[in-house]
């Protein structure tokens, strides 16, 4: 026990509601051994009118699908007892301001031949911001993306997460808050759970899709720049075009929208609160609780 769960914390297993300090994973699963496992990361917030929201609770459990699909994980449920069962999780919990973890798991099996079932638990717990509110001092990885050609790099799978620990603890031990991985080619990817857009002369850029986890969050930015009549390009990005940028941030469900104060040591040229990115994140902070925002652009 510690800060996830306590003794009365209730998560959902393989369609029981159980308590986690009770709850029971088989030593000889396939995921524990060779991190063959899918999962989501998803938010839940006390709306403006007081109700517990899931945060595109379809989206999520679509890409959880998706990728168990990606990873030949049978997959068994459908959206709404998903959906349903997180909602009960919640409540049982009685928390609304949310992180929600559902996760796919394998069963016992030491060889590489193809499961015939597969598990899943759904925990919640409470958590602020991931990175905080402050601005982040961000450094170029040595630690690179997979190569796509090497894993499913759509999917959201267990395995792929040593990589983002690497490079975060990297970062971490040199003094900076956070990673920023570039792809094989050595071309901007995205943070080690978040995604990346920089400012350039009014207009936002992200890097293409190809080498990238294409987040729900970035989805849900790119609909507030077209809302809110941001243009937004997504192509290839050199570091050393992010270090010319007027402003930069990461965005991920656990991030939401965090800007940058420096990368490798150098700032942007642009304060955060008159960047577009201070406007994203305050839209952003709006959307997920229902309530309406408007801004006149300057």
């Amino acid at each position: 026990m510690g800060k996830y769960y306590n003794e009365n914390t209730v998560l959902y297993l393989n369609g029981e509601f159980v308590k986690a300090s009770e709850a029971k994973i088989d030593l000889y699963s396939q995921s524990l051994h060779y991190g063959y496992a899918v999962f989501e990361g998803i938010r839940s917030y006390k709306n403006v009118n007081g109700e517990t929201k899931i945060f595109k609770e379809q989206e999520h459990y679509d890409r959880l699908r998706n990728s168990a699909v990606a990873m030949n994980m049978p997959y068994p449920w459908t959206n709404e007892e998903l959906i349903a069962a997180t909602y009960e999780v919640l409540k049982r919990n009685n928390i609304q301001d949310a992180y929600v973890r559902p996760v796919v798991y394998a069963p016992a099996n030491m060889s590489f031949v193809p499961n015939e079932e597969s598990f899943i638990f759904i925990e919640v717990w409470e958590m602020l911001p991931f990175f905080g509110e402050k601005l982040l001092k961000v450094m170029t990885s040595p630690f690179q993306r997979p190569n796509p050609k090497g894993f499913k790099i759509t999917a959201k799978a267990s395995g792929h997460y040593v990589n983002s620990i690497l490079a975060s603890q990297d970062a971490k031990a040199k003094g900076y808050d956070e990673a920023l991985l570039t792809d094989m080619n050595g071309f901007v990817a995205e943070g080690t759970g978040a995604n990346v857009f920089y400012e350039k002369d009014g207009k936002l850029f992200t890097p293409a899709p190809g080498n990238i986890l294409p987040g729900i969050t970035r989805a849900t930015v790119l609909e507030l720049c077209n809302e809110l009549d941001i243009s937004v390009e997504e192509k290839q990005i050199t570091i050393e075009e992010l270090k010319e940028a007027d402003a930069v941030f990461f965005c991920g469900t656990a991030a939401e929208v965090i800007g940058w104060d420096s990368l490798d040591g150098q700032p942007f040229a642009k304060k955060w609160s008159e960047s577009l990115g201070k406007v994203i994140q305050d839209a952003y902070k709006a959307r997920v609780i229902e309530k309406e925002f408007k801004i006149e652009l300057v």
